[in-house]
């Protein structure tokens, strides 16, 4: 067996606080903008599908039960109770969590008590920029408060993150914008703003970004599925990692799937360019084994890194977890079997991507 005898998740959020029914816990499995196809459910995913496998045992219930029976024992037991079973349940002993999602989602602090785990916060770029530009009334001032806060963030937050590939995609330009073009930038979207507006603009994004990397705060980058036709794919943020070599910041690629394998080759390419393997493993379930085993082969092993992804759902810190164990295991293990790598090896590469590595990206020790 590959041991891995605690995890790091280096990218969730918290889990709700409400209960939910049928419509609403299923319509947290999936991205999609509309109800499932006719006949079916959200469970009929490889992430429903895995929340079935490894959740259940965890509220006393056997594996692949049905998804109302499954519900039920969920009411049963009660939101705080059930949630504090999974979490434990997860084998994560610390969290990073990014807080820029809206919603009834607990905090670091909450998460980690929960889960008798530790927590660290993630700082979300776009919603500390849209927090500020609420209070500043000029752009002198919005610029400002813009810097002290990133700052201040960075005194206290483990990390960044940025959806600007979300937002616009990652096709920015690679260099810092200049000065006057900040300022004209800022004073349009705050001209044409109202209070809770999100920013959207290429050039503020970019000066986000290049604020953060000044910061020398590891920078995560969100790129993985967005909007239909979103340009999402990390090998678009290469001039921006060449842009950025040996300036003393980390870049960390998220949710890299379906394009794991041009951010696991950046990560081979750029020394401060880290490879994210975990919200991939969710989305792909029973195929796990075979997204793992392609990050392996690109990426060096001391630039792999650990997440859930999780969002709303404990179940999905479990099967987060749950599934990177075991398709580490199966991939270590075959290796190990057909005497490719020694055993000790193989137990050494797990710990660095189980945790080791984020603790040392992160300064977590």
């Amino acid at each position: 067996m590959i041991e891995t005898p605690s995890l790091v998740d280096q990218y969730c959020h918290g889990v709700l606080r409400t209960e939910l029914g049928l419509g609403t816990f299923e319509a947290r499995l999936a991205r999609t903008e509309g109800p499932p196809a006719p006949g079916t459910t959200l469970f009929d995913t490889q992430t429903g599908f895995a929340v079935r496998r490894w959740c259940p045992p965890l509220l006393g219930l056997e594996p692949h039960c049905p998804p109302a029976r499954y519900l039920a024992r969920r009411r049963e037991l009660g939101v705080l109770e059930a949630g504090r079973r999974l979490l434990r349940g997860s084998g994560i002993t610390t969290y990073l969590v990014d807080t820029g999602l809206p919603g009834d989602l607990t905090g670091p602090a909450e998460l980690a008590s929960a889960g008798d785990a530790e927590a660290h916060e993630i700082v979300r770029l776009e919603l500390l920029a849209e927090q500020v530009a609420d209070t500043s009334g000029t752009v002198d001032c919005f610029l400002a408060n813009l810097a002290e806060s990133v700052h201040a963030a960075a005194a206290e937050a483990v990390a960044f993150t940025s959806v600007a590939g979300l937002r616009h995609g990652l096709a920015l330009a690679p260099e810092p914008p200049g000065p006057a073009e900040v300022r004209g930038a800022a004073g349009r979207w705050l001209a044409g703003r109202r209070v809770g507006g999100t920013l959207t603009d290429p050039v503020l994004l970019r000066h986000l970004l290049w604020i953060a990397v000044a910061s020398g705060r590891p920078l995560q980058l969100h790129a993985g599925p967005g909007e239909p036709g979103s340009r999402v794919d990390p090998v678009l943020l290469t001039d921006f990692a060449r842009a950025t070599a040996g300036l003393g910041t980390d870049l960390i690629l998220l949710h890299g799937h379906p394009h794991h394998r041009h951010a696991a080759h950046l990560a081979g390419v750029f020394p401060h360019v880290y490879a994210d393997s975990g919200a991939a493993l969710v989305r792909t379930g029973a195929r796990a084994v075979a997204v793992l085993a392609e990050i392996l082969e690109l990426a060096p092993f001391g630039k792999i890194l650990f997440s859930s992804g999780a969002h709303g759902l404990p179940e999905l810190h479990v099967v987060g977890a749950r599934l990177f164990r075991e398709a580490l295991d199966r991939v270590l293990g075959a290796w190990v079997a057909e005497d490719a790598w020694s055993l000790d090896d193989a137990r050494r590469v797990a710990r660095m991507v189980a945790s080791d590595n984020a603790r040392r990206v992160y300064a977590l020790d």
